[in-house]
């Protein structure tokens, strides 16, 4: 009984029940991949690709939750969680974190020099984003440059190289990724800033929602440019205008600012990867 507990704690801390986090780092990385491919990418980079998205969003999600211990008890969306209840020790969340960096790592060396290159960049970003929300309102903003980082690691995977018109697809996931985290830092923010924690949401204030508005409308500009760059076609710009349709639905819910609300339009951004997804395998044909 004790182990099959241990064992539920430690799922929970690498939010295995709650897969939105890895679905948003790997949508990306299928763009990334099936563009760098100009269709169905190698299968065993695929499978490396989801297996190591997996690993670092749940080691991302232990080093999270080693930065935030001292303060996720004085917030009411992160009481629960097993550093927090004691469920899992510090040195077991840590012992956890490494294996699991570890096993990414080996995944990587099946791949190439650069893409190894690249992957010590991403550790650092990974390894990092937690604790800027101590030093800057900028958080969400090393985050992006982190969940970002798999764009041209599948580049120089696939190709052995990083074409200048990827950076318009890092570019424009970049701007996606601060916008939907602001909605995610959004439902934190009552309590983030009587316990010392920074978020753009706390730093755009009243003006959240335009600001949002204007990281949308960024990035649905910059992956049209960069849909022009690869010239992935009407599919491709179908897509964008049905991720159009559900930032404005995105909008919607968040005009109240209610935590739930703005929950809810978080988790909708599935949504926009997968449209995205599928305009450009659309594009190359099944």
């Amino acid at each position: 009984m004790a182990s099959h507990s241990k064992t539920s704690a430690l799922l929970q801390l690498i939010r295995f029940d709650r897969p939105i986090g890895t679905l948003l780092l790997l949508w990306p990385t299928l763009w990334a991949l099936w563009i760098a491919a100009r269709g169905t990418p190698d299968y065993m980079l695929l499978a490396i690709f989801v297996a190591g998205t997996f690993l670092t969003r749940s080691a991302g999600c232990i080093i999270n939750d080693l930065a935030d211990r001292r303060v996720d008890g004085a917030v009411k969306r992160t009481t629960g969680r097993p550093l927090v209840t004691g469920a899992v020790t510090e040195k077991e969340a840590l012992a956890l974190f490494v294996a699991l960096m570890l096993l990414a790592f080996v995944l990587v060396l099946f791949t190439n020099a650069l893409t190894i290159a690249l992957s010590l960049v991403a550790v650092l970003l990974a390894s990092t984003y937690p604790f800027m929300k101590r030093y800057t309102h900028l958080p969400q903003v090393v985050l992006g440059l982190a969940f970002s980082w798999g764009i041209p690691m599948a580049f120089a995977a696939q190709t052995g190289e990083l074409p200048a018109a990827l950076w318009l697809i890092f570019l424009g996931n970049l701007w996606w990724i601060v916008a939907y985290d602001t909605k995610y830092a959004m439902v934190d923010r009552d309590d983030d800033i009587p316990a010392g924690v920074k978020s753009t949401a706390i730093l755009f204030d009243r003006y959240d929602r335009l600001a949002i508005a204007v990281l949308q409308l960024l990035c649905l500009f910059t992956l049209y440019l960069a849909g022009l760059a690869f010239a992935l076609g009407a599919y491709f710009n179908l897509a964008l205008l049905v991720c159009a349709g559900l930032f404005g639905y995105q909008q919607y819910l968040i005009r109240k600012r209610e935590r739930d609300a703005c929950f809810k339009a978080f988790l909708n951004n599935n949504w926009v990867g997968m449209a995205i997804f599928a305009g450009i395998v659309l594009h190359y044909g099944v």
